[in-house]
């Protein structure tokens, strides 16, 4: 057991929460303007994923006698929660955990978005391949990171339809 790895998967879930806090709040705001919330039926696969992510990290820290934690993964994974908070501010009171969209939203266009079409996708992805890895749990890396983006393929379809309908409903 090691006490740096229960110390990184404290932030961890402590960062979810409170982002998962800010989405509902958003959420709310949007419904209230009308948004309409696309890709209902797979939402609740990704926080079960994610959620079993975080799960199979914290039982793994638990029964492993010893973690070698690999600080340039770690790092790298640092890092990335400045790309993730990039995301929230490019985003701003529109980014929830949900497809929910405003009739005739524009797709956002600036931070990360100038340059590719889901960034936070890519994080999000990035993450559950890297922390895992660099707490020495390859396993969850592979199985987390298969079924992300199994999810993920689908998620991104269901996404660019939803806003394509956004924009056209003001034309």
């Amino acid at each position: 057991m090691s006490l740096v790895a229960w110390i990184i998967l404290a932030a961890v879930a402590f960062e979810r929460l409170a982002e998962l806090a800010w989405s509902y709040r958003n959420e709310r705001r949007l419904r209230r303007l009308g948004g309409r919330e696309f890709g209902r039926r797979h939402y609740l696969l990704f926080p079960l994923l994610h959620g079993a992510w975080l799960l199979a990290l914290a039982i793994y820290v638990a029964l492993e006698a010893r973690i070698d934690v690999i600080w340039p993964l770690i790092g790298v994974y640092g890092l990335l929660q400045f790309g993730r908070l990039w995301v929230l501010w490019a985003l701003g009171e529109r980014w929830t955990t949900r497809i929910l969209l405003l009739p005739g939203q524009p797709r956002a266009r600036r931070g990360p978005y100038r340059v590719m079409r889901h960034p936070y996708y890519l994080i999000v992805a990035l993450e559950l391949a890297i922390l895992p890895i660099a707490l020495e749990a390859w396993p969850i890396a592979a199985v987390a990171s298969a079924l992300n983006l199994a999810l993920l393929a689908h998620r991104i379809g269901v996404e660019d339809a939803a806003l394509r309908a956004a924009q056209g409903s003001t034309k």
